[in-house]
């Protein structure tokens, strides 16, 4: 008979106290941003490209386009973002970066790498390494098709 194992040993209580731990930092990093958390996954959905139009943006962020829409208008307004007209169909807009947009997107990138080494901070360079690779191999192993950071963190936090 094995004895009781400690809360500590748990994975889901590892993973969970990192994870919120994370994601209340990494709140803060985003806050100013507009949409925060939203804001930023369309940021880095405009700055590669992946997902052309404003409704496929929506689609592959999993954003209602209704409220794609007003984020787009938030981030528009502050400057960040441009729709501009699809080549392919003049009634589909293309969401692209602004200089300021990019500008934005690295401060906060550079802002969210500083809440990962903060979170990571017991663990030398090589261990953090290390443990993002081994993560990463987990992640991509479970067959979640996601593949947008953001949105995976924010049902996480949702669920707990």
């Amino acid at each position: 008979m094995t004895s009781p194992s400690n809360v500590e040993s748990d994975l889901g209580w590892v993973l969970g106290t990192i994870t919120r731990s994370y994601l209340r930092i990494a709140a803060q990093a985003v806050a100013d941003l507009p949409g925060g958390p939203r804001g930023y996954q369309v940021l880095t959905s405009a700055a590669r490209g992946d997902a052309g139009t404003q409704l496929a943006m929506a689609q592959h962020l999993g954003v209602d386009r209704t409220v794609m829409t007003y984020l787009l208008d938030d981030l528009e307004k502050a400057g960040l973002v441009e729709r501009k007209p699809d080549p392919a169909d003049r009634r589909a807009r293309r969401v692209v970066l602004t200089e300021a947009g990019t500008a934005r997107l690295c401060d906060v990138e550079r802002r969210l790498r500083r809440v990962e080494e903060h979170v990571l901070g017991p663990l030398d360079p090589a261990e953090r390494d290390t443990l993002r690779a081994l993560l990463q191999r987990v992640a991509v192993a479970t067959g979640d098709e996601r593949t947008d950071a953001c949105s995976v963190a924010e049902e996480i936090q949702n669920s707990c």
